[in-house]
Formats: structure tokens, C-alpha cells, sequence
């Protein structure tokens, strides 16, 4: 379906007089997978935040499905899903439990949640493990687990904030055929990432974000093509000119 599912408009945020973010705006299309790359400390996170509806912004709004994160944060909020990059799981409850357990909290009926639980494990591989023990699962398992609850409301837009960090190769490859998938089902994903190559593969734009403002913004070829020739140039190299080669710590 062509036409905008995000609209960011001039959002900015302040902690302790500190300006973290600072009049981002952006767009992301229906069907489109969208990075927001940024060093550490950048304003990634609460940008995110602030487009989920977590955090109020101080200035500017943003618009999902045509609806106001300031004034209906409640329909926003149910087009929506969020896979933070703090695994959000209760261990000692297996695979299925925990999905059932948060479908209820989105709430869908004890039926329904078990029904989307049980697709939402098959979809991320874990069909045959969905009474298991998250606790004795691995990262890469424990990541796939984090990514079908945020699923279970059936969002149109996904924010994934850092979904394959520290995971095996074979989960990291599943997470992106499962991100793809989606993708080619109709769904919007705003996608964050440290790993420069993952961006490369996924997104269908980049914008870039430091010190709290967007500083470059398109495809990665478009992005590459401003340091030379697309095909010799590495989207960690636009990366480290734009945001520079020091350290943050």
C-alpha cells in the first residue's frame, strides 16, 4: 500500500537542560524499511521513545496512520509494536507463556493470544521450543522470543531497536529473512542498528542522526554515491565521515 505511515515533525527533547533531541523530522513509507543509524549517545533511543509514545516530546509531534502521538496516543499506540534492545522476557515462564502472557496485556482474549502466540513462534522458528524455559534459552533464541512479542498485536508499523546484538549468525540471519518476510506481508519497520552492514542489507532508506539533529537522510546507495562510486564505497565509511572518528564513550 504506497503512502506515509510516520510523519516526525520537528521533535525535540530536553533532559536537565540538555537538548537530546533537536527538530527530527522524517518520513517512513507503508512497506518500507527505514534505519536510523546514529553513534552513541546521539538521540536514537529517545527519538525512538518519543515515536512509540514512551516518552512526550517538548516540541513538535509525530503522526502514525494519520493519528497524533499528542492527541491520540491510544490509536497510535495500537499500530504500533516495540522490541527494545532490553530483552523484555520473563524467564522462568516458557516461550508460549510469555507471548500468551503479553497478548493478554495487549488485549486480545486467552484464545486469540494463544492462537497469534503459537504463528508468532513458528514465524521466528521457535515452534519447537515454545514450551520450553526461556531462561535456558540462548541470546539469539531469547532475541527471536523479544521480536514475536512484539508481533503479537499485529502492529503496522515495528520499531526494532538493536535486535541482533550479541547473537549467533544463524539467529542474526533469521531475524533479517523474518524482518524481509514482513516487510513483503505489508508491514513498516524503523530499524536501528550499530552494525553498518545490516543496514546495507535491510534498509530501504538510512537517516543518520548526531548529536540529536538528522544529519544525512536516503537510500544507501544515495548515501554512498555522496563519498565516490557506490559499489567501491561502504556505508561504514559515509558513517565515520559524516559523524567522524572519535570515540564516545
Amino acid at each position: 500500500m504506497a503512502g506515509t505511515i510516520l510523519e516526525a515533525k520537528g521533535l525535540s527533547k530536553s533532559f536537565d537542560g540538555m537538548l537530546a533531541v533537536d527538530d527530527v523530522s522524517f518520513t517512513i513509507q507503508r512497506q518500507e524499511i527505514f534505519g536510523l543509524l546514529g553513534p552513541n549517545g546521539a538521540g536514537k533511543t529517545t527519538t525512538i521513545r518519543m515515536l512509540a509514545t514512551v516518552l512526550d516530546a517538548d516540541g513538535g509531534d509525530v503522526e502514525i496512520g494519520g493519528h497524533s502521538a499528542r492527541r491520540s496516543s491510544g490509536q497510535v499506540r495500537a499500530l504500533i509494536g516495540l522490541c527494545p534492545q532490553e530483552l523484555a522476557l520473563y524467564e522462568e515462564l516458557s516461550a508460549l507463556d510469555n507471548l500468551v502472557f503479553f497478548g493478554r496485556m495487549a488485549g486480545l482474549g486467552s484464545q486469540e493470544a494463544r492462537v497469534r502466540a503459537e504463528e508468532n513462534l513458528q514465524l521466528v522458528g521457535l515452534q519447537d521450543r515454545a514450551k520450553g524455559a526461556v531462561a535456558k534459552f540462548s541470546g539469539g533464541m531469547k532475541r527471536r522470543v523479544n521480536l514475536a512479542i512484539a508481533l503479537m498485536g499485529r502492529p503496522a508499523l515495528l520499531f526494532l531497536d538493536e535486535p541482533t546484538v550479541g547473537i549467533d549468525p544463524q539467529s542474526r540471519n533469521h531475524i533479517f529473512e523474518t524482518i524481509l518476510r514482513l516487510r513483503d506481508e505489508g508491514m513498516s519497520v524503523l530499524y536501528t542498528t550499530h552494525y553498518m552492514e545490516e543496514a546495507n542489507r535491510l534498509c530501504d532508506r538510512i537517516a543518520i542522526i548526531d548529536n540529536g539533529r538528522i544529519i544525512a537522510i536516503g537510500t544507501p546507495v544515495e548515501l554512498k554515491t555522496e563519498l565516490g562510486d557506490p559499489a567501491q564505497v561502504t556505508l561504514e565509511e559515509v558513517f565515520l565521515h559524516l559523524t567522524g572518528r572519535s570515540l564516545r564513550d
